[in-house]
């Protein structure tokens, strides 16, 4: 990027942190594979399960952990190998939980984005997000988890735009993803509260998944969540000023009112498409997203939006903050968002 570049677009993916640069230069270094019965390769071990114990005490979490190569893999391996089939998921989840959906009743939202954990009380594995990566919104997993348990069945959280910056949620399986927290595009985990919820199929990762774990890309993925996320305070602040300063220019904020992370926020410009405005801010040297990173190169309208009821929904565009996000870029942006709106 240009030293006149403005990133807001982090939820797509987020600048690696200099820890982690360190941490996975350091991973290079120790690079036998961690399955050998060798030397180097024992010490590969003991800093793989190393990291491993360090992840958890970061994030306070006492189940197992399986290393995956993002949270897409982890989802798809909760979802084809849990001991419970899938039974509903959130009409709102991201599209590496709904390729796997099947025949799985659709769990739907109100006008805000949020779901009725009453609707969820379902027999099978629930699959409802942390947070949504387009919109921010923050479902009530706690109610959630306690419907989803009473009916005898299991929760799976996307924790995808949470983990690193949230408390983790009260779920069975959860999936995470390093890149959107300062760690590097390419490894993840799956959190699993026991062993007895997933079928074994062989191979490393203690038989639940195959292939030679990513030890360099595990030690920055745990670098990074060491770092904490201290900087969540003045993203509220930033984003409410952005809030503010839109509505105030005649835009309107997606599902402002109700809980949503404060990394994350997605703006309706009436009269403007959500590709014309990319390209106007692209122009300007603005990163934005219309959506998820995932499905941006299609023309569909977003699922979350339609879901929600929006109108206009192929009006909206998703800001996104980071760490590195300031006062003046905030500024910056709402400046030329008054000059689109024109």
């Amino acid at each position: 990027m240009s030293a006149d570049s403005l990133y807001l677009d982090h939820a797509a993916t987020t600048p690696l942190l200099p820890a982690a640069r360190d941490a996975l230069l350091h991973g290079f270094a120790i690079w036998a594979n961690p399955s050998s019965p060798h030397g180097p390769g024992r010490a590969a071990r003991a800093a793989l399960e190393d990291a491993r114990a360090r992840l958890k005490a970061a994030l306070h979490w006492d189940g197992e952990v399986i290393f995956t190569s993002g949270a897409s893999e982890a989802l798809a391996l909760a979802i084809s190998r849990c001991v419970q089939p899938l039974a509903g998921v959130s009409v709102v989840e991201h599209e590496a939980v709904l390729r796997h959906a099947g025949d799985a009743a659709r769990i739907v939202v109100d006008g805000l984005g949020l779901v009725d954990p009453a609707a969820c009380a379902l027999p099978g594995l629930v699959a409802v997000q942390q947070v949504n990566n387009e919109t921010g919104v923050m479902q009530p997993l706690e109610a959630i988890a306690a419907a989803v348990r009473g009916a005898g069945g299991l929760l799976l959280a996307d924790a995808a735009q949470g983990a690193g910056k949230l408390a983790l949620p009260d779920a069975d399986l959860i999936a995470l993803s390093a890149h959107k927290f300062g760690g590097p595009i390419g490894v993840g985990a799956l959190l699993v509260r026991d062993w007895a919820l997933l079928r074994p199929t062989g191979g490393q990762e203690r038989g639940y998944r195959g292939g030679t774990e990513n030890l360099p890309g595990v030690l920055a993925m745990v670098a990074a969540l060491e770092a904490g996320a201290d900087w969540l305070d003045r993203a509220v602040e930033l984003r409410d000023r952005l809030d503010s300063a839109i509505t105030a220019a005649g835009g309107s904020s997606i599902a402002e009112g109700t809980a949503r992370v404060p990394s994350i926020a997605a703006y309706r410009m009436a009269g403007k498409s959500a590709n014309a405005q990319l390209i106007r801010f692209d122009g300007m040297g603005i990163a934005v997203s219309a959506g998820s990173a995932c499905s941006s190169g299609s023309l569909r309208t977003s699922h979350v939006l339609e879901a929600m009821g929006i109108a206009g929904a192929n009006e909206v565009i998703r800001v996104s903050i980071g760490r590195e996000t300031t006062e003046a870029d905030i500024d910056r942006f709402i400046a030329a968002w008054q000059q689109v709106a024109g």
